[in-house]
């Protein structure tokens, strides 16, 4: 019972803004219980009471006398504004207070990521002592994205191929990835440790595969791991190589 209520129960959450998706989903499955319900009870409660032992003369009506419009009316608005309206509002506030404030690299601490995907594999590139993209130094890694604790991390995804869509379920966010176009999406995670990154797009025949690793460092373990990359990068990455040419001039 313990092991059924834990594959039940969400990923957890590991991020700064994780609980607003998380909310947002309780709210919309609570409100759609409780019309459930409302439901049953009508559905329910009228064939009893309208059962043939109680009533022997049938009644025929085809609810469209007035008080039928208008009670159909009010419970259709009553849903309108609980649960549709409301959650546009709801989403709506969260988009322009939170997910769409982009992080500054120019004013504030922020990690920059470039991220491609492909069938069916997802790299990652951050930009070496340079700090400059699709350069040299760059280090460039395979389903395999390192981030420190508590750092703002922004990414820009496209894909090479189809559309593809980054997933990490732990931070409850995930933007497409499109060829030919760059897309963005920014996280903030508070907890160390290795937590799935997932391609939630069907994407062929071996979408499946789409399986890459996030592992989330102190910051000092994250500058070591970071540093050691970066002198890799430089005594070993070929400039010829077309398969490390696939970054781009980071525009903010």
């Amino acid at each position: 019972m313990q092991n059924w209520l834990q594959l039940s129960m969400p990923p957890k959450d590991i991020s700064t803004n994780g609980h607003l998706i998380d909310s947002l989903w309780n709210y919309t499955t609570m409100l759609c219980i409780f019309y459930f319900v409302l439901v049953c009870i009508g559905l329910f409660g009228f064939s009893y009471l309208y059962s043939r032992k109680r009533n022997k003369t049938p009644y025929y009506t085809y609810g469209n006398k007035k008080q039928h419009l208008l009670f159909t009316a009010i419970i259709g608005a009553a849903v309108f504004l609980t649960i549709d309206l409301n959650i546009t509002r709801i989403s709506n506030n969260d988009l322009l207070e939170q997910f769409w404030k982009w992080p500054n690299p120019a004013t504030e601490k922020v990690l920059r990521v470039e991220v491609m995907g492909q069938q069916w594999m997802w790299s990652f590139r951050y930009a070496g002592p340079d700090n400059e993209f699709n350069t040299k130094d760059d280090v460039i890694t395979n389903n395999d994205l390192r981030v420190p604790v508590n750092t703002k991390v922004l990414f820009h995804l496209t894909a090479k191929d189809v559309i593809h869509s980054f997933f990490v379920p732990n931070v409850r966010l995930k933007v497409d990835t499109i060829p030919g176009r760059i897309t963005r999406v920014w996280w903030e995670v508070k907890e160390p440790g290795e937590y799935d990154i997932a391609c939630a797009e069907m994407c062929g025949t071996h979408h499946y595969l789409m399986k890459a690793r996030l592992t989330v460092y102190s910051e000092e373990d994250f500058n070591r791991w970071l540093a050691t990359s970066e002198q890799l990068a430089m005594n070993t990455n070929d400039p010829d190589d077309t398969n490390l040419a696939w970054g781009w001039k980071w525009e903010n």
